[in-house]
């Protein structure tokens, strides 16, 4: 949903950033004082959407219990002896919310320990329309939770038939209402663009629906086909038709307009807030800070070392039970790697690529290091270069992929040919 990769492994970042050689190898830095997340991934959904590649399964008559008490231990062992708070949670997944409430309870209340009792920046739960009643919307108040993101994705059956979504339109606002008068302080809407049959039209009016209910934060997402998934299987074999590129691009900048007239500011890419609601989770994805993965598929980075866990819930409690943790995989994020990390995450927001933030990383001087790229760039109009930070424009960030591509290219791998931006 809206957290950028759910803090699994995120493919385009990994593949972006496996080690290459570079004649300056440069250290890592751990910082004590950033701010670190928790992420928390329960798998489970009421049926698996055609277009997701994240680790979830259908519940359907399953036992969840085995689980959640891998999960508890997993999270158990993973804050302790900790020095440094936790200052937000994202719980996702799946639908943590499909979870029975005696089962979402035990989740809340070993969350709450974990972090201590500490009063959290951010307390973020994910939903789907129809998953939350009254007494599960009472449960994450009681709990601490602060912000619910609902997957809404569209307001038209159709739409959401062709993403193989469960619920229907009007399910969305009495879903709001719920949550509202109950008392939960900030909800986020998602929502997709560049659905199969969609026009600008209906974007239009999924986003004038959407702000209707007057959520606090919105997160718009073009639709992306996954490898693997059917969605990506009905393109290939002619059952539907992907969104024209043209349309898409104008539904992207239609989706900026309307938002902002609206009083919602766009701090990145994909995500709008109102004043003070921008989610501070992901900020820490996209600063590259700490944060903690617990649950099968999750992902962390703590102290400059990425891990990932299996993505198999049999295979992750027999992993728990016998050996304490779930890690599939791990990686150093120096040198290299972290620079091309911090341009694929940083430039994603509004604000840009921190110059003092990568130079001090890194130990390399961003402006230098990107010079010719910047000054072949500059007439182009698609990036901003202040004493402060290095940003997309609102051209630059339709094509956000291109200008990454160019810069991540500049570093010590000149003999690469470069994309030509038009």
């Amino acid at each position: 949903m809206d957290a950028p990769s759910r803090a699994s492994y995120d493919d385009s970042v990994s593949s972006a950033s496996r080690p290459i050689e570079t004649k300056h190898p440069v250290p890592a830095v751990s910082r004590r004082a950033d701010p670190m997340g928790l992420y928390l991934h329960i798998p489970f959904c009421e049926s698996k959407c055609g277009y997701c590649d994240f680790y979830s399964v259908a519940v359907k008559d399953r036992d969840t219990a085995p689980l959640v008490d891998m999960i508890l231990r997993e999270l158990e062992a993973r804050v302790a002896g900790r020095g440094q708070d936790i200052t937000t949670v994202f719980c996702g997944g799946g639908t943590p919310t499909i979870l029975p409430v005696d089962q979402l309870s035990r989740v809340l209340g070993a969350i709450r320990r974990a972090t201590r009792g500490a009063r959290l920046d951010e307390f973020t739960v994910e939903a789907n329309p129809a998953t939350v009643d009254d007494e599960k919307a009472s449960l994450l108040v009681e709990a601490g939770v602060t912000r619910i993101s609902m997957g809404a994705q569209s307001f038209f059956p159709d739409e959401l038939a062709t993403l193989e979504r469960l619920h229907t339109p009007e399910d969305i606002a009495p879903s709001v209402s719920i949550l509202r008068r109950n008392g939960v302080p900030q909800i986020n809407l998602d929502l997709i663009f560049g659905i199969p049959g969609q026009t600008v039209d209906t974007w239009a009016r999924s986003l004038d629906r959407a702000i209707a209910l007057e959520p606090d934060h919105v997160a718009c997402y073009g639709l992306t086909y996954e490898p693997g998934t059917r969605l990506t299987a009905q393109r290939a074999t002619g059952r539907l038709t992907a969104c024209d590129e043209q349309w898409e691009a104008d539904m992207y900048l239609k989706t900026i307009d309307r938002l902002e007239a609206a009083g919602y500011e766009q701090y990145e890419i994909s995500n709008f807030a109102r004043p003070g609601c921008a989610c501070q989770h992901n900020l820490i994805y996209w600063r590259n800070w700490p944060y903690l993965g617990v649950g099968p598929s999750a992902a962390g980075c703590v102290d400059g070392r990425r891990y990932k866990n299996v993505s198999d819930i049999a295979g992750y409690i027999r992993s728990i039970d016998q050996t304490g943790h779930a890690e599939l995989e791990s990686e150093v994020i120096e040198g290299v790697t972290l620079m091309l990390e911090m341009i694929l995450m940083q430039l994603r927001l509004v604000e840009g690529l921190s110059i003092a933030d990568f130079e001090t990383r890194t130990g390399v001087n961003p402006l230098s290091l990107f010079q010719d790229v910047l000054k072949r760039l500059a007439p182009k109009r698609v990036l901003t270069v202040t004493d402060t930070h290095i940003a997309l424009t609102r051209r630059g960030r339709l094509i956000a992929d291109r200008i990454m591509t160019e810069l991540a290219c500049a570093i010590d791998r000149p003999s690469i040919p470069l994309p030509v931006l038009a």
